[in-house]
This record gives C-alpha cells, structure tokens and sequence, in this order.
C-alpha cells in the first residue's frame, strides 16, 4: 500500500468481532483520514497465514506467537502496543478421566493433541505444564493436525502428524490421545478434567505472582504503513483504544494498553517461545515495535 500523505487510504484488515473490537466494526469509531475494509475471513485466524506469506493485510490481529514468529523470519509487521484478546489458559488441558487420572508429568512419554504445535494457546498451556508442574515437553509427542502459519518453520522432531480430517477433542475423549490442549473447543463432557489441577484457581495464583494475562492476539500493522503514514497508524491506535473503551463484556482481567504495561507479558511469550522451539532466536520486546509504535500509549 502506497499513499501520499493527503490521500484516505482504504486498508485491508484482518479484524474479528469481540467486546473490544465491536465499536471500530459497527462504525461508532470511526475516522476522517482512514477507511477499513475489514476484508479478512472468519475466523480471523485462518487469515493469519496469508498475512505473513502474501502481505495479504495491511493491519490488524495477528496471534502473539505468529508475530513473533513472523518478526524472527524478518516479516514487515510491527506491533502496536493494543491486545486484542488474552485470557488465562490454564484450563486449555484436558484429560477424559475414564482412562485414569493424570498428574500434569503423566504426559511425558504419552501422546498430547494439539491443532497445530505454534498454536498460541498451547505455546501458553506448555510454558506452565513446564515452568509450574515441571512436564519435560521434550518427552511428549504432540500430535497435530497442520502446520503453522510461517512457512521457513519446521515443527520439533517430538511432532507427529495427525491423518487429515482427524478430531482432536474426539479422539482425547475415545482414549486415541492422552490428552489434548484446546481452548474453547475443549469438550462440555462430564468425564473430561483439567490436567492442570483446580485450573481456575491456579490461575488467580499465578497471576497473583506474575501480573500476566496471557496475550492471545495483538493488533499490527504493516511496516511500510508505519514508515508512510505515521499519521494513520496513530489513527489506528486510537481506535482501537476508543473501540476498547466502549465495550461491554471484556472480562475484568485483560491484557492492559501500552508497550511498557504489555512488556512482561511480551517477554515471557518471547522467553517461552525460545524454549519451546518455535522462534529460532532470542528477540527482544523493543524489536517488535518500531520508533512509532513504541511511543503510542
């Protein structure tokens, strides 16, 4: 996208409904000197791939671990300091009990389910079957069905692939796998448990420790925009801000606003990635953003 600095650009973005986002997509944020086109798919993930291969976006979410591994494989996207969605996920594992009650180290050596092994989720769910319950995730076989949206990144070796069309929450609840990380798609059934005992409040305790909530999805923009039209990108910002602002129903607990508010979960994403094998270097939090984007907020 190239433009002059009089010019209404129209962007292409890649943006799904939730609570904070409602207001920018309805029209009551809107602006003078920029039009959305919200011309991504639904769900907004399945357009996340087209984003770092095609330049298909101009701006908006990207999951945090897709960013961060779009960023290491040198992609033109920068982050602005807005989550979009996170949550705990302390939760996101499950067991059908059936089969035997499993402590979180019970899955070394047995076979986990998982959509795909970058999924943001399961970046989150593993960094504390490791960190909190001391699960060596190099023992596990995680068995997924696709691969991830970068396509210079190979899954680890302890990776297997699933035969197409196969279902994950089904095949955890029929014994064919130990157990499985989903988020919402984990199954309403009452023989299914968490793998993480009492994972409600584990997570009020961890997060009474860290002060993180997990990021699911950021907002970004596309770095030539940035370089361009520094004036649409501050524009951007502000309404997702404003849009944020007029929402109903975000839970109390949600990633904050703000590169230095979001810097220790960034951090942590960035350290947890690292370990798990899904960036092939270390980054840093100021890398992520440019001169811009780090001054918003």
């Amino acid at each position: 996208m190239t433009t002059t600095q009089t010019e209404v650009p129209t962007l292409r973005v890649n943006l799904a409904d939730y609570a904070v986002t409602k207001a920018m997509k309805d029209g009551r944020v809107s602006s003078d000197i920029v039009t959305l086109d919200y011309c991504g798919p639904t769900p907004a993930h399945n357009g996340f791939k087209a984003m770092v291969r095609e330049n298909a976006f101009d701006a908006g979410e990207l999951a945090i671990v897709t960013f961060l591994q779009a960023k290491a494989y040198g992609k033109p996207y920068v982050l602005l300091p807005a989550p979009i969605s996170g949550r705990f996920q302390h939760h996101c594992a499950g067991y059908n009990v059936d089969f035997g009650e499993l402590a979180p180290r019970d899955i070394e050596g047995k076979k986990v389910g998982v959509r795909t092994y970058t999924q943001t989720t399961a970046l989150w769910i593993r960094g504390i079957l490791r960190h909190e319950y001391g699960v060596d995730l190099d023992k596990v076989t995680w068995m997924t069905l696709g691969d991830g949206h970068l396509a210079e990144y190979s899954d680890p070796a302890n990776c297997v692939r699933l035969p197409k069309g196969s279902s994950i929450p089904q095949m955890m609840l029929d014994g064919e796998l130990d157990a499985a990380l989903l988020g919402e798609d984990m199954p309403k059934d009452p023989r299914v448990r968490t793998l993480v005992p009492d994972a409600q409040n584990a997570a009020k305790d961890w997060f009474a420790r860290e002060g993180v909530v997990p990021i699911n999805h950021m907002f970004v923009v596309h770095s030539d925009l940035s370089k361009q039209r520094p004036d649409v990108v501050r524009e951007l910002y502000r309404m997702v801000v404003e849009s944020r602002a007029q929402a109903e129903g975000v839970p109390a607990v949600f990633p904050p606003i703000g590169m230095e508010a979001n810097r220790k979960g960034i951090q942590l994403a960035i350290d947890w990635a690292l370990d798990q094998k899904i960036i092939p270097h270390r980054l840093s939090v100021d890398e992520c953003f440019d001169d811009l984007t780090a001054t918003l907020g």
